[in-house]
């Protein structure tokens, strides 16, 4: 599934540090500004200890998790939508994602320049967000001095396009993003069709200081962008990227002594790819058994056909049914011929919505 998110942020905030960690990719890294030029982009594995569970119950040759896509964007600075910096090409490159992970520095260091000369966590969000308000108010108003004039006339596409431009351009000019806004379904199809920049679901990272791992309560910057998110209706977690990175570094015994010494339970990295994930209303369902256990990507909201063709289109073209037990089930009853007896095993059809956590074989004949 191609759905990606977008890492970014000013200059010398952690992004690139953060990527490598999430993709052990080599993403190029210096204490200057726009060292991150071209996008780098790096599959991660989605972590996820229900696959663990499954193999320990039903024993497969292989376990296969499913991937997530992260994308590292340069940094951005003010006047980026008039083409400052690296302005154009880092407004289209977040175009392309489908989801923001704002990384915002919650760390002071005489060593890392800031590009603005301080921290000030509150100011650097704003420094983004007006940049990419301020690129989609510039397409709205293009947008509707194309659509105005039809939209006096008989076309009824123009006519909704003008009504849902009017929507939004004064949240825009309040420096909100379009996100906010409620539209009808009708509208929010018009909204699709425009690409806007403020559409896109946002997380926000607050990389701290490694001393703030255990207890991130306790930097009065993460206060401030967690009060912030709460406002802007995004999520937001604390992580300290330079701890992340050497972290992924580490092999499976190293990393449990250094979580244990840092006081926490595990990787931010691991609860940063699953919010990313659920940001963009992923879920999973799992394949049992055999050849091969393995997690399978689907949107949530789902129909059992659809989720049978994220394996292989002829799974959907050819769908009887959906042999189908919860996670859950399996792990309480300990087998599969346990849920089958408990009568926990369902045949589901084409109007089934498939649930994050369902194992399932499908039934289909092409």
């Amino acid at each position: 599934m191609a759905l990606t998110a977008g890492i970014v942020g000013l200059p010398n905030v952690g992004k690139s540090t953060l990527f490598n960690a999430i993709t052990k990719a080599g993403a190029e890294m210096a204490n200057y500004p726009f060292a991150t030029i071209e996008p780098n982009v790096g599959m991660v594995e989605v972590p996820d200890k229900r696959l663990a569970r499954i193999q320990e119950i039903e024993p497969a040759d292989k376990v296969v998790p499913t991937t997530f896509e992260f994308t590292d964007i340069a940094g951005i600075v003010k006047g980026a939508s008039q083409g400052e910096g690296l302005g154009n090409k880092f407004l289209e490159n977040i175009r392309q994602v489908n989801a923001i992970v704002h990384v915002v520095r919650a760390f002071d260091s005489d060593e890392i320049i800031h590009v603005n000369g301080k921290v000030d966590p509150l100011d650097d969000i704003d420094t983004i967000n007006t940049e990419l308000v301020l690129a989609d108010l510039e397409a709205v108003d293009k947008r509707y001095a194309k659509v105005a004039r039809a939209a006096k006339g008989s076309d009824k596409a123009a006519k909704l396009e003008a009504v849902v431009l009017e929507k939004i351009k004064p949240v825009l000019e309040a420096g909100k993003p379009v996100r906010s806004i409620d539209f009808t379904p009708e509208e929010e199809a018009v909204v699709k069709g425009l690409f806007l920049l403020t559409t896109k679901p946002v997380l926000y990272v607050a990389n701290i200081a490694e001393d703030d791992m255990a207890n991130p309560e306790q930097s009065k910057y993460f206060q401030q962008i967690q009060e912030f998110a709460k406002e802007d209706h995004a999520e937001v977690i604390a992580l300290s990227a330079n701890a992340e990175e050497e972290i992924a570094q580490l092999d499976d015994d190293e990393k449990a002594d250094y979580l244990e010494l840092a006081g926490v339970e595990e990787p931010g990295l691991d609860r940063l790819i699953r919010a990313a994930y659920h940001l963009l209303d992923l879920r999973t369902f799992f394949t049992a058994g055999g050849k091969e256990t393995r997690a399978w990507t689907f949107k949530a909201g789902a129909k059992a056909p659809q989720a049978a063709g994220v394996i292989h289109s002829d799974f959907e073209r050819g769908f009887i049914r959906a042999e189908t037990m919860s996670f859950d089930d399996l792990d309480h009853y300990g087998s599969v011929k346990a849920v089958k007896e408990a009568g926990k095993l369902r045949s589901e059809g084409k109007d089934y919505d498939v649930q994050d956590g369902d194992i399932i074989e499908f039934r289909f004949n092409v």
